[in-house]
């Protein structure tokens, strides 16, 4: 199945892709490899401002890094101009604003990778850091930047 058939199955659409609003790239391809900037949560176009353990539980962490994953989808596909190239998705680090005794960010994290690996199949399982953080850009609850192989 298409990468693109996936992604309508599970109702997805894929976005534009983000402008940067600082001096870098939204993404950047040398030799068979796109690393993608990190991307901030966004909910209703505005950040999704929180942190983990203080004013947000997992469950809604796992919800903001699937949104991420669904953002990071739309600058592969500006990269590629074809998901279906992608070869591997390589690794992904998941940096979670977290309050000091918070202690789940990889299950934060796993909200972006279980999208990934429904959506490539056995092209999506990748390596992974999840880390909590002090804080992220403009308030973010979680901030992800990915890499991947293409064809």
């Amino acid at each position: 199945m298409s990468v693109y058939d996936k992604l309508r199955e599970i109702g997805v659409s894929l976005p534009p892709v983000t402008p940067s609003v600082a001096l870098f790239l939204p993404f950047v391809r040398t030799g068979n490899l796109i690393f993608v900037s990190g991307h901030i949560a966004r909910r209703n176009g505005e950040p999704w401002v929180g942190q983990l353990g203080a004013q947000m539980a997992t469950a809604e962490g796992q919800a903001a890094a699937r949104a991420i994953a669904i953002d990071l989808l739309g600058a592969l596909h500006a990269a590629t101009s074809d998901l279906n190239s992608i070869t591997r998705i390589v690794k992904l680090l998941v940096l979670v604003n977290s309050a000091p005794t918070f202690t789940e960010p990889h299950q934060v994290a796993n909200g972006a990778s279980a999208l990934l690996n429904e959506v490539f199949g056995d092209r999506g399982p990748h390596a992974r850091t999840a880390i909590g953080v002090a804080q992220l850009p403009l308030g973010a609850c979680v901030e992800i930047e990915l890499i991947a192989e293409v064809a």
